[in-house]
């Protein structure tokens, strides 16, 4: 069954984290991904950001290998790149020539710092787009330094899929005018977006800018970790006085008038002691088999190992086992098209290709 994005065709330019991450979404969506690699450079069959792609090697720094390049992207809807600004444009591949070429184009462009300001040229990863736009700042526990978050927030939160939003964004356009566009997306733009609900909160008076003291960064009692018998750990997430009166009811806590004070921020640092106190006397399976799936909110914190065969993951294939490993299916989910995990990367047979890519894809029924 193919994707909803099937007959898109999408070329891009081999980097790492956030590009790959959205050329994924787009492949995993039924788009088909060309991958412009380095010379020497072999796929590795575990890299998972890059399933779904045929590659093809190729010199740019070669006048007739820059030119291949530029027969694909003419026939393009897309191009995903993420060099430092100015490096497309050097190697004879910048918007300029790419839309001379292709009026329809849609050329992405992923950078952390965006293509314009002081920091643009400057080298950088994850943390350092984070830690600018105070998302990074305001992750941790309270008195302790901020907590890296993994990746998740610039690359592939604030960047792949606000590139992957932006593409989309441009190609429905595109459609209705034939005009393509650059779209600039940013990690620092990014990051600063997903911050949006905090800054209202802030603006309201409702948010400290301090660490661990807020409703959802780890301050209130009932939205915390918490360690039990087994040093496995819960997560606990009862915000709604309903769900909080579950959490209460269950844990033997409904007649203690101190856990009363959902609200009161004063109270939250000595309900925590006692919420702590009370999460070491099971192990997690015991406390699971008492709070998990009901309206407590209350669920196990897992592993790479445990996540894959948690029930409600297995029961919706959350993870699947394919291309020779365990790694997440795609998602989200239609209700006319069944996803399926794309191939590992394979090389690509460039003439056969770009001979398919010369033609008009064909409509094709989905049942």
């Amino acid at each position: 069954m193919l994707g909803p994005l099937h007959g898109l065709k999408v070329v891009e330019m081999e980097g790492i984290g956030p590009g790959p991450f959205c050329a994924m979404v787009l492949a995993d969506l039924g788009a088909e991904v060309l991958r412009i690699g380095r010379e020497g450079k072999e796929a590795s069959p575990h890299d998972v950001l890059a399933r779904g792609r045929q590659v093809l090697p190729l010199n740019l720094r070669e006048p007739h290998e820059r030119e291949r390049a530029l027969a694909f992207i003419e026939r393009a809807d897309v191009l995903i790149e993420g060099f430092r600004p100015g490096v497309m444009e050097r190697l004879g591949l910048g918007p300029d020539v790419c839309l001379a070429r292709n009026p329809a184009l849609v050329y992405g462009r992923m950078t952390g710092w965006g293509q314009s300001g002081p920091l643009a040229h400057a080298a950088g990863h994850d943390i350092n787009y984070i830690a600018i736009s105070g998302a990074l700042h305001a992750i941790g526990q309270a008195g302790q330094r901020p907590t890296v978050p993994l990746n998740y927030v610039g690359d592939f939160g604030g960047g792949a899929m606000l590139l992957a939003v932006g593409i989309l964004s441009a190609l429905w356009e595109a459609r209705r005018t034939g005009q393509g566009q650059v779209v600039d997306a940013a990690m620092t733009d990014g990051a600063a977006l997903l911050s949006a609900m905090f800054y209202g909160f802030k603006a309201a008076g409702q948010w400290s800018s301090e660490r661990g003291e807020n409703l959802l960064d780890g301050g209130a009692h009932f939205y915390d970790v918490y360690a039990c018998a087994d040093g496995k750990y819960l997560a606990v997430g009862a915000i709604e006085p309903q769900f909080y009166a579950e959490l209460r009811s269950r844990c033997g806590l409904a007649d203690n008038p101190d856990f009363d004070h959902q609200t009161d921020a004063r109270w939250w640092p000595s309900l925590k002691v006692k919420l702590a106190d009370l999460f070491l006397t099971r192990t997690q399976e015991q406390w699971c088999a008492l709070l998990e799936g009901s309206d407590a909110c209350v669920a196990p914190v897992l592993d790479w190992d445990e996540a894959p065969v948690h029930p409600h993951n297995a029961a919706r294939g959350t993870y699947v086992e394919a291309n020779g490993m365990v790694q997440p299916a795609p998602a989200p989910r239609f209700g006319r098209h069944a996803l399926r995990v794309p191939p590992a990367p394979q090389p690509a047979d460039a003439d056969a290709l770009l001979a398919r890519w010369t033609q008009h894809p064909t409509q094709e029924t989905v049942s």
